[in-house]
């Protein structure tokens, strides 16, 4: 407890600056869908290394809470307006991001907004747009996880809102037809599909990428 005895005051130090979440990633900081649970094992965690994990996640919390004046009724966090029920920065979208830096900027009053948004609106690329034939994004892999939050699904729905095509070349393309027309992707494109391409694109991947973008680039015509 002694260690957040600045807590209260470093929130109040803040208060009048507007602090921006940058995440693409809208998962809580505890609980199935938490830090702990999705991303422990990216990292190499075994599953009782998880829980561990999750169960020390929690405690700090519980911590933070009492710290922060979690005795009142309310919480120290305020009452959410809908449930009408003590405030859980834990619980909110986008606490998991990185580990729980998600959660320490929540709790100092800060606010989440999708990362590709903010990037995408500090370069004006909507305003660009117009002036261009066709969007190109890409990833190293383009799977189920692509389509929601990430650069590919907010680069390819600015392009939608202004009619403007958007391919995704990508290491391997692990989506059907059914799911880039969701997101408003006109052509999805693998830098490798044959295995020769394959060990042509470990040996040679800059060389494969630009054989690939040539081949892509041939088959679009200037919009007039």
């Amino acid at each position: 407890m002694g260690d957040l005895d600045g807590l209260r005051a470093t929130r109040e130090r803040f208060a009048d600056v507007e602090i921006v979440l940058a995440s693409d990633v809208d998962n809580p900081l505890l609980g199935f869908e938490g830090a702990s649970a999705v991303f422990a094992a990216q990292k190499g965690a075994t599953p009782a290394m998880a829980q561990e994990l999750e169960s020390a996640l929690g405690t700090f919390t519980d911590i933070v809470a009492l710290a922060l004046g979690g005795d009142r009724p309310e919480g120290p966090f305020g009452t959410d307006l809908l449930t009408g029920k003590p405030r859980r920065p834990d619980r909110a979208p986008g606490a998991g991001a990185d580990g729980g830096l998600g959660y320490g900027l929540l709790l100092l009053g800060g606010h989440r907004s999708g990362g590709v948004e903010v990037v995408l609106d500090a370069v004006s690329f909507r305003d660009h747009l117009l002036a261009h034939d066709v969007v190109v994004t890409g990833e190293g892999c383009f799977d189920w996880q692509s389509l929601r939050g990430t650069v590919v699904a907010g680069v390819a729905g600015a392009a939608l809102e202004t009619a403007t095509p958007s391919v995704v070349i990508a290491g391997q393309v692990m989506v059907g037809r059914r799911e880039t027309m969701g997101l408003g992707v006109s052509g999805c494109y693998a830098v490798a599909e044959t295995p020769r391409e394959v060990e042509a694109a470990m040996t040679d991947p800059v060389g494969t990428l630009r054989a690939r973008a040539a081949r892509v680039a041939a088959t679009w015509s200037p919009r007039r």
